[in-house]
């Protein structure tokens, strides 16, 4: 039986890495419980403190079919190399420097909100498409791929 899954993000500010993959992977902030226009207004009615609005936070595939990713808010800095990344495919079916064009300027766009390059890794015979090593605001790796 196939699952759907969620991705989790410990961070320091679940909010601002929301808005950055939202950004990065064209998703939404969850929208807030029905009943209610914003998250300010639900976060105040269940009664969370102003101090505990920020612990965490959600963003979703609007059309449905991508996972969901979950901040949520951890004491401790990212200390070491993630075990796991995302691949943000921004050059699918694209070869050649079309393909690193692509991820060139998706690189830049990015890094406009907030992302920095790590490396470019060049397309490599005989598989090796290329992609560039890249980092969220918080320094999660990620590869656009």
């Amino acid at each position: 039986m196939a699952r759907d899954i969620q991705i989790t993000l410990d961070c320091a500010d679940p909010a601002a890495l929301a808005v950055f993959w939202c950004e990065a992977l064209g998703y939404k902030v969850q929208d807030p419980p029905a009943g209610f226009a914003t998250w300010e207004q639900a976060l105040e009615a269940m009664g969370v403190p102003p101090e505990r609005r920020n612990d965490a936070s959600a963003v979703v595939d609007p059309a449905g079919s991508g996972p969901r990713l979950f901040f949520q808010r951890v004491p401790e800095g990212k200390q070491v190399k993630n075990r796991v990344h995302l691949d943000v495919r921004t050059a699918p079916g694209l070869d050649g420097d079309a393909r690193m064009a692509a991820l060139e300027a998706e690189a830049e766009r990015l890094a406009s909100h907030g992302a920095a390059r790590i490396r470019r890794e060049e397309p490599a015979p005989p598989l090796g498409a290329g992609h560039i090593v890249m980092a969220d605001p918080e320094g999660n790796e990620f590869c656009l791929d």
